[in-house]
């Protein structure tokens, strides 16, 4: 007789006793989804002045306005997923630390990664997962309609731009649990969500715009290669904004560069929580 629960049936109960959760406060809930959204529209307005004033990101970069909205509902799809599933359980792994409480996790018949990973699902950011969508489909139809060099949408356009979405997610999701393990070793990380917003801000452009100077082309070099986070929106998004690319090579390399860092990023990440486990002390031994 298998003890072990379905992986699949535990991650369902998660999702139906965090909905339960959430809507038991629900003028909460409804703060929470204006809230969010009113972030985003004001960030929309700020992208909207500046291109009052250009055309595009930079001189050929292939990021007029149209192209450069898809990246930033992309940027809105990967962030929002990110939110909805990890954010809330990885701020929770450093209390579980600090008051013993990860020795029950550890305990249950269940991967502890799995468990510390999905337990609590955040719903109102769901809120911005549907203005993504929103913003993408204005944004494509943009671009499809176009008088000039219409872009021709396909099935398959859409199924490689879901894969390297969720590519993006997997990188994020990877980082954040190697930041969430240095809480074994320091013992309390609260510094966690400031870290992990300072060290994102630099995927939510355009990669074009570090190709200036010896500064710039450090900072793209550093996290395209080393912490891949330039690459967890740029590439998606250049599948459906730049199907025929500014530079096809270029944008065909990073693709594939993208599907191996998001197996190494969730290899490296595998090991270096299974690695702090091993040096855990409970706190109520």
């Amino acid at each position: 007789m298998n003890d072990r629960p379905s992986y699949g049936s535990v991650f369902f109960m998660f999702l139906r006793n965090s909905l339960v959760r959430d809507l038991s406060f629900r003028s909460n809930f409804w703060v929470e989804c204006v809230s969010s959204l009113s972030w985003v529209i004001m960030n929309l307005g700020f992208y909207l002045l500046i291109f009052s004033y250009t055309n595009s990101i930079g001189n050929d970069t292939g990021w007029g306005k149209w192209e450069f909205f898809v990246f930033l509902a992309t940027t809105l799809l990967v962030n929002s997923l990110v939110q909805m599933f990890f954010m809330p359980n990885i701020q929770e792994f450093s209390e579980l630390i600090r008051t013993g409480k990860l020795d029950f996790a550890l305990l249950k018949p269940i991967d502890t990664q799995f468990l510390i990973s999905f337990e609590k699902v955040n719903w109102p950011s769901t809120a911005n997962f549907l203005f993504g969508i929103l913003l993408m489909s204005i944004s494509l139809y943009q671009l499809t309609h176009r008088p000039n060099d219409p872009i021709e949408l396909t099935v398959g356009m859409v199924a490689v731009y879901i894969v390297f979405l969720l590519c993006g997610v997997a990188i994020l999701y990877s980082l954040m649990i190697v930041l969430a393990a240095s809480s074994i070793w320091l013992g309390r990380n609260t510094s966690l969500y400031d870290f992990w917003f300072y060290i994102t801000s630099f995927s939510r452009y355009p990669m074009e715009i570090y190709n200036a100077g010896s500064l710039g082309l450090t900072l793209k070099m550093i996290f395209t290669f080393a912490i891949p986070i330039l690459i967890v929106v740029n590439v998606p998004a250049r599948i459906l904004a730049q199907p025929m690319g500014v530079d096809p090579t270029d944008k065909w390399l990073l693709s594939g560069y993208m599907i191996v860092a998001t197996g190494l990023s969730l290899l490296f990440s595998r090991w270096v929580f299974k690695k702090s486990l091993k040096s855990y002390r409970s706190a109520s031994s």
